[in-house]
């Protein structure tokens, strides 16, 4: 099982974030995971200014999936540019 925390930039609105979401969500499906719960935290405020930027949408991904699944999923998420930050790990 993994953990994924996403960080969604404050400007977008909501109907945006669920789309972006979705996307996320629609990575893991794709390459071969099955997400098992999805917690959205809010809006909260950075420790430090990102972008200009000193708050952020906080998601918590819960998935499974074989050993390729995050690597797969972390190189979409790196290109994706409403993704401030992201981490995954593995949940034991």
């Amino acid at each position: 099982m993994y953990e994924l925390i996403v960080v969604l930039s404050a400007k977008l609105e909501e109907e945006e974030r669920a789309a972006v979401i979705a996307n996320v969500t629609g990575y893991i499906a794709r390459f071969g995971g099955t997400v098992t719960n999805v917690e959205e935290s809010g809006k909260k405020r950075l420790a430090y200014e990102i972008q200009k930027m000193r708050e952020a949408f906080y998601y918590f991904i819960q998935f499974e999936g074989n050993s390729e699944t995050p690597n797969e999923l972390e190189r979409q998420l790196r290109i994706t540019e409403t993704v401030i930050r992201y981490l995954i790990v593995k949940v034991k």
